[in-house]
């Protein structure tokens, strides 16, 4: 079975980017794996007492970021990232980086956070 989402109504990340980044964790994981449908927009509004609206905002961002696809009525599905065509270049990228991080002996934590910084933060 798996375990409910939780939204911390007091948290420092708003609602949305909390749906958005825990789906994103049980799809990496595995908990979600390629294929699966996720649950409505609706059903999981409603089950997580937010409004429609917060929960399509963070499917949307998932889908722009290749890893669910909506097939319009049949529903917003996981997806293979596999086989998306930008993953082996991402995958030399991370490596790269990586390489780069340990030469410099920054511990893993930092380089995450510079990394996660660097992807969602546009330059500027």
């Amino acid at each position: 079975m798996q375990r409910v989402l939780v939204i911390d109504a007091d948290g420092a990340l708003p609602p949305y980017e909390q749906v958005r980044n825990q789906m994103a964790e049980r799809i990496d994981t595995g908990e979600l794996a390629p294929g699966e449908r996720l649950p409505t927009v609706r059903g999981l509004a409603t089950e997580l007492g937010l409004a429609a609206n917060t929960v399509a905002r963070a499917y949307r961002e998932l889908e722009q970021a290749g890893i669910v696809a909506t097939r319009g009525r049949k529903g917003t599905f996981v997806v293979d990232t596999a086989d998306q065509p930008w993953r082996r270049a991402a995958e030399a990228a991370a490596e790269a980086y990586a390489a780069r991080l340990r030469e410099l002996g920054v511990p893993t934590g930092v380089g995450i956070e510079l990394a996660t910084r660097a992807i969602e933060e546009p330059p500027g």
